[in-house]
């Protein structure tokens, strides 16, 4: 009777969820939206749990990216990345050294506190799977730092398009505002098209740029950790998507068809955001605990106030 029960709240939770994902995929629910539906659903106990939704957001989120190059123009996407590389290289170098040396003052593990530099540093969840194999952590390592980063990161998602307003930034600088300070592609992307086109674009185009230093990145913390080097998690999609840049500018006659791509990946990385908060659970923010909270915290104000003041001073 208990297994008969199960099957059919299982099969509604997964008439619901589906349902909510291809509402998602409409104009009618923005980014942060979709977050609330996700973690609404998770909490109510309507995501099925046949689906290996961290599986399926990773490689949504990757064929998203990937389908925004095609609505890049590869001139502005280069003028964006060279105007802005001390910002990119001086915010990536702050970080680490400031987590490496909080990790000391809060006496937390070394690894661990690497870990929530690295996804503060660079790209979240895709810098702390870069660098979780190299150095050799833990699975319960790894999860708090990824829990630590996720938490934060969907917070980014609220505050940064209100705080962009608030401060009257224009797309431009919001959009490298975004890309330096807040973790994950994903909820840069997020919050960048929430503000608007121009901020998406640049927003998307430097936070990219920065991801290619998860490969150096990683290769130093596998030397420094005593690690293997030969085992890196380096994300494909980054190359892909300079592919559709470069293949939008050098093929100009699918400017139609390209242009249908973009605004297609838009509408499904809103769908990754949804899977995203789907993937939130009460358990999963306590297991992050105070001291690895605390780092990922005071590492976020920091790498978001000083590149803010950078770029309303000097960008």
């Amino acid at each position: 009777m208990k297994a008969l029960f199960s099957r059919h709240a299982n099969s509604a939770a997964t008439v619901v969820f589906i349902g909510f994902s291809l509402l998602c995929l409409t104009p009618f629910i923005s980014s942060p939206i979709a977050l609330i539906l996700g973690f609404t659903l998770a909490s109510l106990g309507f995501v099925p749990t046949q689906f290996n939704l961290a599986s399926l957001t990773k490689k949504l989120l990757a064929y998203s990216i990937v389908g925004l190059g095609f609505g890049i123009q590869l001139d502005a996407a280069i003028e964006a990345s060279m105007a802005n590389i001390s910002l990119i290289l001086g915010s990536i170098v702050f970080t680490l050294i400031l987590g490496a040396l909080l990790t000391k003052v809060l006496k937390l593990d070394d690894k661990l506190g690497h870990m929530i530099s690295a996804g503060t540093a660079i790209c979240g969840g895709s810098a702390i799977a870069a660098v979780s194999p190299a150095i050799k952590a833990n699975s319960q390592q790894t999860a708090i730092a990824l829990a630590t980063v996720f938490v934060l990161n969907s917070m980014a998602l609220f505050l940064f398009p209100a705080l962009g307003h608030l401060l009257e930034m224009s797309q431009y600088h919001f959009g490298i505002w975004s890309a330096i300070a807040i973790h994950d592609t994903s909820s840069v992307v997020g919050a960048a098209s929430a503000y608007g086109d121009e901020a998406l674009t640049v927003a998307t185009t430097i936070k990219l740029a920065r991801a290619l230093w998860i490969v150096p990145l990683a290769l130093i913390s596998a030397m420094i950790f005593g690690g293997d080097k030969r085992k890196l998690n380096i994300p494909l999609f980054i190359i892909f998507y300079c592919v559709a840049i470069a293949t939008a500018h050098y093929f100009p006659q699918g400017e139609t068809l390209y242009q249908q791509v973009f605004a297609l990946s838009k509408r499904t990385l809103v769908l990754c955001l949804f899977f995203i908060g789907a993937g939130i659970t009460i358990q999963r923010m306590r297991e992050a605990g105070a001291k690895p909270l605390l780092l990922g915290v005071l590492l976020w104000l920091s790498i978001g106030t000083g590149s803010l003041l950078y770029i309303l001073n000097f960008s």
